[in-house]
């Protein structure tokens, strides 16, 4: 069985930064691409970000394109999302996911990952 673990969510104000970690522990399923979601109450789950094994490939949502970074580590089994220029509407539960793959594959769509973590919740304020 793998287990994502998130960590390093909280609270900051608007403008503010966050850095979100994911660990992958359990059964090995190298390589795996990765991706981080979010979902606020009774909302859909919407894709933020995705990251392919080497790191070398990402694609990021619009509504955070310029303002959060993924990479990894995988000496560490670990992905990471900076989140600068955090606004109110940031505010979300955020999820990592991730799933064995190819090298060069990344996804954006939440069915397409086996694996998630419990999820950390991100709170900005204005």
């Amino acid at each position: 069985q793998v287990q994502l673990a998130e960590s390093g969510g909280g609270g900051v104000q608007a403008g503010g930064s966050l850095r979100l970690s994911c660990a992958a522990s359990g059964r090995t399923i190298n390589p795996y691409a990765a991706g981080w979601f979010r979902q606020a109450p009774g909302k859909e789950r919407e894709f933020v970000v995705a990251i392919n094994w080497s790191g070398s490939r990402t694609y990021y949502a619009d509504s955070v394109k310029g303002r959060f970074t993924i990479f990894r580590d995988n000496a560490k089994n670990t992905v990471y999302l900076q989140m600068n220029s955090l606004k109110p509407e940031d505010t979300d539960v955020y999820y990592c996911a991730a799933r064995r793959a190819q090298s060069s594959a990344y996804y954006t769509r939440g069915e397409e990952y086996e694996y998630w973590g419990q999820g950390t919740q991100v709170t900005v304020s204005s």
